[in-house]
């Protein structure tokens, strides 16, 4: 089955107090191109996430987010080790000059060292289990809603391939009634060079055999959207070549009609991954 290149996909991820949101979004696209929006200091998760999208997405504009939403901006921490010191001079100045100690939490805190208080930064290699843990989540939602464009695309496409079919079929038979007619008003000897002028037998079969090709690729597990352009193009080819052999007015409007379809194949193959 064909999949579309129009994708959103989202997830949390959360590690500690660090709370975050993935969002990976995707629009159609020739190639496979993805831009990144990613957490300052984290510019190393580029290659590991681009290498985890190229194994599940060939083609289209991807557009990947990693916010951190929640964090603690500071850290505060109490140096154990200094405040027994500073209560240890303490006690002795005041055994020594026979002081009163009245030292207070207060004053504790006020003492050189005795608060650390730091911003926190957060290390990409410490965030990145979290992240892709995520971004395993949001490329499975991804994933689905392409697949649905594809169900979608693939239905489309299917009713205009019947539709040319019928349309080929109409011409075949204005082909033969043509023939009938000619030869019920024209000399023998002038039959056979109208005959070969008209004959689209070989045209008919090669567009018969696009439609066929076609619907194989719908039906494929792998990316499609670039064959059928190619294919669709060669059915352009074959359609004009049946406009310019069959010279008739319900030929030409069929032809017309087959043009039309085929253009719009070619739209929504630009949509196929």
């Amino acid at each position: 089955m064909i999949t579309g290149m129009t994708g959103f996909g989202a997830a949390g991820f959360a590690i500690g107090r660090i709370k975050g949101q993935i969002e990976i979004k995707s629009v159609n696209h020739r190639y496979l191109d993805i831009a990144f929006y990613l957490p300052l200091g984290c510019g190393m998760m580029e290659n590991k996430i681009r290498e985890m999208l190229a194994k599940v997405i060939s083609r289209g504009r991807i557009t990947v987010s990693v916010r951190i939403t929640d964090k603690p901006s500071q850290t505060v921490s109490f140096n154990e080790d200094l405040i027994e010191e500073y209560l240890r001079h303490a006690r002795s100045i005041e055994k020594k000059y026979k002081l009163s100690n009245n030292l207070t939490l207060a004053d504790l805190i006020r003492m050189p060292g005795i608060v650390d208080v730091k911003e926190v930064f957060i290390e990409a290699e410490q965030l990145w289990p979290a992240v892709e843990k995520g971004l395993l989540a949001a490329i499975k939602g991804f994933k689905v809603m392409r697949q649905r464009e594809g169900k979608s695309l693939t239905a489309d496409i299917d009713d205009k391939l019947k539709r040319m079919t019928a349309k080929l079929k109409a011409i075949q038979k204005q082909h033969d009634d043509l023939l009938k007619a000619y030869s019920k008003a024209n000399k023998p000897e002038d039959f056979a060079s109208y005959q070969k002028s008209i004959d689209v037998n070989e045209e008919i079969k090669r567009f018969t055999h696009y439609i066929a090709e076609m619907r194989a690729l719908l039906k494929a597990a792998d990316p499609s959207g670039k064959k059928m352009d190619f294919i669709a193009q060669e059915m352009q080819r074959e359609t004009n070549t049946l406009g310019s052999k069959l010279q008739d007015q319900m030929v030409s409007n069929a032809v017309i009609a087959l043009k039309s379809k085929i253009e719009k194949i070619r739209e929504q193959a630009n949509n196929v991954e």
